[in-house]
């Protein structure tokens, strides 16, 4: 039998936003192995403010496996946090999620890779040239010369692993890039972000470089890093139709303060009406609009108000199962006609 390499990997109850943690356990299996068969496994929680040390136990329960090319005979396993009766730990948001698998989402997520305590290109002292030449920027002295190696690598780790990719580019401010994951069902795509996260992560400790996920880490006239989720139901896609959308915004209005919360945090910080954004305090919705909370794609009107959706609201540091939970409970309580 061939003894494989698991790494199970978890969010901890760290707040206002969790880290991932990850553990390796080593199984033999005949065959490589599926989901079904991956034992629940345990963890300290009182290390990792999930439970108190009189009390420490948390169990892992595997909920999505991941082929690892960057180890022999590895995968990664993502796990929800389980108390130990089986019932979803307080802090286990992917189970707040409801089970839609015609729920179709996207995520764009923005980043800097930062070294010596400063965005990759910045200067020891002070600010590189302004914005402008680094959106998508090619040449050294647009992006360097470690970041777009690490950019690439990532790719080709995250398509080994089956993580569905749509695109990667270099953003607006120097040091500042995005990759874009789209998956259907209500959960896939946030398990894939997680992922894709940990293994970027996992692979700057090679170059000495983190990524900062805050959502304006460099304050002043640069741009912050958003999370910006497209999004769409069977219903959105398929019949749509102005009442219903024009409803569907006045549900989102409402509620409002409950997908704030759950945005990411510091948003005061990037959501202030400049640099592609709008104002944390405003909800607007508009065509082809990147400064309003929602905006429309170019043929959405066009199509009879059908097709998908963009919240661009949620930032880069946010907890995707937190935000795609809360989108979808707003459209479930907006009626259809």
């Amino acid at each position: 039998m061939t003894k494989y390499k698991l790494e199970y990997i978890w969010l901890d109850g760290y707040k206002p936003v969790p880290n991932l943690r990850g553990k390796t356990k080593l199984e033999s299996f005949e065959n490589e192995p599926t989901l079904a068969d991956l034992p629940l496994w345990g963890f300290d929680g009182s290390s990792t403010q999930q439970a108190e040390g009189k009390s420490s136990d948390c169990i892992l329960k595997p909920v999505a496996l991941y082929p690892d090319s960057s180890r022999i005979d590895g995968y990664i396993v993502l796990c929800e946090v389980m108390l130990p009766d089986g019932t979803p730990h307080p802090t286990n948001y992917r189970a707040t999620i409801e089970d839609d698998p015609d729920f179709w989402v996207g995520l764009e997520q923005e980043y800097f890779l930062y070294q010596d305590g400063r965005p990759l290109g910045f200067p020891e002292t002070g600010y590189p040239g302004p914005q402008g030449p680094y959106y998508c920027g090619v040449g050294y002295k647009n992006v360097g010369s470690i970041a777009r190696q690490i950019v690439e690598e990532h790719l080709d780790l995250c398509l080994d692993a089956g993580i569905n990719h749509e695109g990667i580019n270099a953003e607006v401010a120097k040091g500042q890039w995005e990759f874009q994951i789209f998956a259907k069902g209500s959960k896939k795509a946030a398990d894939d972000t997680w992922v894709a996260r940990y293994l970027m992560m996992r692979l700057c400790e090679q170059y000495e470089v983190d990524v900062e996920l805050h959502c304006k880490p460099i304050k002043g006239d640069w741009n912050g890093s958003g999370m910006h989720t497209n999004f769409s139901t069977k219903y959105i896609r398929e019949t749509g139709g102005q009442p219903y959308f024009e409803s569907l915004m006045k549900g989102f209005e409402k509620n409002v303060a409950d997908h704030i919360a759950v945005y990411g945090p510091d948003n005061h910080l990037r959501l202030t009406g400049l640099h592609e954004t709008a104002a944390i305090d405003q909800f607007s919705y508009g065509l082809s609009d990147r400064g309003a909370s929602i905006r429309m794609p170019v043929n959405f009107i066009r199509n009879g108000y059908k097709g998908y959706l963009e919240d661009r609201r949620p930032n880069s540091q946010g907890d995707p199962y937190q935000i795609v939970s809360q989108i979808l409970k707003t459209i479930n309580e907006v009626p259809k006609p």
